[in-house]
């Protein structure tokens, strides 16, 4: 006979794995009906439907994409960006939070005052505008990198990490005859690992999905994202996709593969994907990170 506690126990658990199963479904299935549409045939997607699998498998919608000078460009900015903000930002946050982690630090309270206070007020559009113009970044590759150099919020985990080593570890090497650079580089860096990589998801994060930046302070179409030109795409598709049905109807006649929808799609895919596939790699760093660097004993 099965006890009551048991019972209980299976109850919960198939409550628990039916609401995680609900959450997967509605969370993936968007993503998945974007794939589908992507790489369906255009026309075919005209008809409409539930598709959970393409009727007519097409990739004439990703070939259409990359043939475009424009997104090529885009990718190589994007990439670029990526590349070197992320690695760039990481550091000089760790650089920061090392400094503001020193409890002898003279005046340390004020200054983490000041910091947290950035994080809540700011000048706003214009005065920023100003200031990135005057500092000559206006269409400059360096106004993707300098102006977002140093996020508060991941500051504040790396800062926490670091608070919560032993002491020892900075002593020791102080006894050795380390100067400051030198364990910050070759010590705590090292131990740091989990947060770091962390920041580095969510910097690599905000340099893949970035576009306002681009789309304010760039007029040359050289330096324009993957996202400006994703956002360009959408609203010139869909701007089409209402004026233009005829032209739809006319391309389904003639069996052309691509349409506005598919073509919105496969960008987005293209945007998207890249980004989702670097995350399991820094799972296990992700989790250690967010927990050790946000907790504090």
């Amino acid at each position: 006979m099965i006890s009551r506690d048991t019972l209980m126990s299976w109850s919960g658990r198939i409550l628990l794995y039916g609401f995680l199963s609900m959450l997967f479904i509605v969370t993936f299935f968007p993503f998945w009906q974007i794939f589908v549409l992507s790489i369906n045939d255009g026309t075919d997607s005209l008809r409409g439907g539930f598709l959970l699998w393409p009727r007519d498998i097409s990739l004439e919608s990703y070939a259409a994409v990359f043939s475009n000078p424009e997104i090529i460009t885009s990718v190589k900015v994007t990439l670029l960006r990526t590349v070197l903000g992320v690695p760039l930002s990481v550091f000089c946050i760790a650089l920061l939070a090392y400094v503001l982690s020193k409890k002898d630090l003279v005046g340390s309270r004020f200054v983490n005052l000041f910091f947290v206070f950035t994080m809540y007020f700011s000048g706003g559009l214009i005065p920023t505008y100003m200031i990135v113009k005057s500092l000559g970044l206006i269409d400059n590759f360096l106004v993707f990198l300098f102006p977002g150099l140093i996020n508060i919020f991941w500051m504040i985990l790396i800062r926490t990490f670091m608070e919560e080593l032993p002491r020892e570890l900075e002593e020791s090497a102080q006894i050795d005859g380390a100067n400051d650079v030198r364990i910050f580089v070759k010590v705590i860096l090292p131990v740091c690992v989990p947060v770091l990589a962390t920041v580095a998801l969510f910097s690599a994060i905000y340099h893949w999905n970035a576009w306002y930046d681009s789309y304010i302070y760039t007029y040359n179409p050289d330096l324009k994202t993957l996202q400006a030109v994703l956002v360009k795409i959408l609203n010139q598709y869909q701007t089409g996709d209402m004026l233009n049905d005829a032209q739809q109807l006319a391309n389904e006649a003639k069996k052309i593969p691509v349409t506005g929808e598919s073509i919105r799609m496969t960008v987005t895919m293209v945007a998207t994907l890249p980004i989702i596939l670097v995350y399991p790699f820094v799972q296990r760093f992700f989790l250690k990170g967010m927990l050790l660097g946000a907790v504090k004993n």
